[in-house]
């Protein structure tokens, strides 16, 4: 890329992690909650907290990999030292079309919490009024784009903050006015901690994964981060014990506020069904508020994260600039933006014949994606450590290689077949679609 053609640094730590909150705090915790709750009873709080560990490691390879070179763009960049050129292309594709996809799931998930109050109107005009804001946000300057993300990101911690306060006040009353063992004994009944068994564990991991993924989301910030050595680990750090925070303890409190059975309605917020316990006037209309805000900073930094991925891997695939790489006055790929907030008129299509059963959909096979993406920045990682000898990084990447792997072939197992068809489908034309776009560079060469 040219100096004209280049990203600027306006990103501060603080906007680093606020996006990547942005990207990890979103459906999967407002609205997949509820399923995960459905499909694991009480024993979700283990796969919440499994995923959380797996979750740690890899953000802390993740944190190696950029301490090892600032120099490079995108996942692609960090992995292909390690990984070669074909692994990198694979995973930037891969992160590519999983935004594609969250971000619809993210709207479609934001326009069922909008027909709470607008029950007549379709859900799929809610995702076009969506889709047109991203798009203006996103096409001025990256640091206001930031700015707004920054606050965004701080409407949805204030709600989970609240719902902590407000679960453990109604914890403690619970205690007081029945004694702590039948309080707790709430999350064994109805069926025991684990109603439907490891097979219902495993499913829920499905969604616990998609709930967390996003939080990679850092690594994008490479080239538009001001002091990238020091504020993508400083955010990663920040951002791994808000993660924990915020998913493991509103679940824990959730699960002993209410039985589970009462939780497991997809079509309902947790959140919601908690502030309507204590009788504040309005309050579920406050958060249902809040959550909306929320979900529509997770597709904000979506549509960031996938113009940019689509940015670095157009710029560097060795053919004659692309019209995508090309950056307006704001120093932002507009292009770009445009095409991927595109796709969100594509979910205007398809939650029209589809409706709320989109987001089931989308989910499964986000699940798939974000794995995937874990175990590469993983074995990346672990190939990074081993050449510096830093055993303890070394044991700690294998055991999460380990772990992701087993988790993979649980999935592949109890997945619906048409989910796992369509994502090794669509795995399979990204992997082939190297060798057909490096041929033509090939043939381009020949002929000049």
């Amino acid at each position: 890329m040219t100096e004209k053609n280049q990203l600027k640094k306006q990103m501060k730590t603080r906007h680093i992690t606020m996006l990547a909150l942005g990207g990890a705090i979103g459906a999967g915790l407002f609205k997949g909650s509820g399923e995960a709750i459905q499909l694991a009873g009480p024993a979700v709080l283990l796969a919440f907290i499994f995923c959380g560990l797996i979750l740690f490691v890899v953000m802390t390879g993740l944190g190696q990999l950029v301490l090892s070179d600032q120099k490079q763009h995108g996942l692609s960049g960090l992995v292909q030292p390690y990984l070669g050129l074909h692994t990198a292309d694979f995973i930037d594709w891969i992160y590519w079309s999983m935004w594609m996809i969250n971000i619809i799931a993210e709207a479609v998930a934001a326009a069922s919490f909008l027909q709470l109050w607008f029950p007549n109107i379709p859900a799929w005009i809610f995702v076009l009024i969506l889709a047109l804001l991203t798009t203006i946000i996103n096409l001025f300057s990256v640091r206001l784009f930031a700015e707004t993300e920054y606050w965004l990101s701080w409407a949805k911690i204030s709600v989970v903050i609240v719902l902590i306060l407000v679960g453990l006040y109604l914890v403690a009353t619970q205690v007081f006015d029945l004694g702590f063992l039948p309080t707790m004994r709430q999350m064994t009944d109805y069926g025991g901690f684990a109603p439907h068994g490891l097979k219902g564990f495993i499913n829920s991991l499905l969604v616990v994964i998609y709930s967390y993924g996003g939080s990679e989301l850092v690594a994008i910030t490479i080239s538009e981060a001001e002091n990238p050595k020091k504020a993508i680990p400083q955010a990663i750090k920040g951002v791994m014990t808000r993660i924990a925070a915020f998913y493991i303890i509103p679940m824990f409190l959730l699960l002993i506020i209410y039985p589970w059975n009462q939780l497991a309605d997809p079509n309902v917020s947790p959140f919601v069904m908690v502030f309507q316990k204590i009788h504040v006037p309005f309050a579920s209309d406050i958060v249902n508020l809040v959550i909306i805000l929320a979900l529509f900073s997770s597709i904000n930094s979506g549509v960031y994260a996938s113009s940019r991925t689509l940015f670095f891997r157009l710029s560097n695939n060795g053919q004659k600039k692309s019209r995508f790489t090309m950056l307006n006055k704001n120093s932002v790929p507009q292009r770009a933006i445009m095409f991927c907030s595109g796709t969100l008129y594509l979910g205007v299509v398809l939650s029209y014949f589809l409706g709320d059963k989109l987001f089931n959909y989308l989910a499964g096979s986000l699940s798939y994606t974000v794995l995937l993406i874990w175990l590469l920045i993983s074995v990346a990682a672990f190939v990074l450590v081993r050449k510096q000898k830093k055993m303890g990084y070394t044991i700690f990447l294998g055991g999460a290689i380990l772990a992701l792997l087993l988790l993979f072939a649980g999935i592949l197992i109890t997945n619906p077949l048409a989910v796992t068809g369509f994502t090794a489908l669509l795995y399979t034309i990204i992997f082939l679609s190297f060798y057909w776009n490096h041929r033509k560079i090939g043939d381009t060469s020949g002929k000049s």
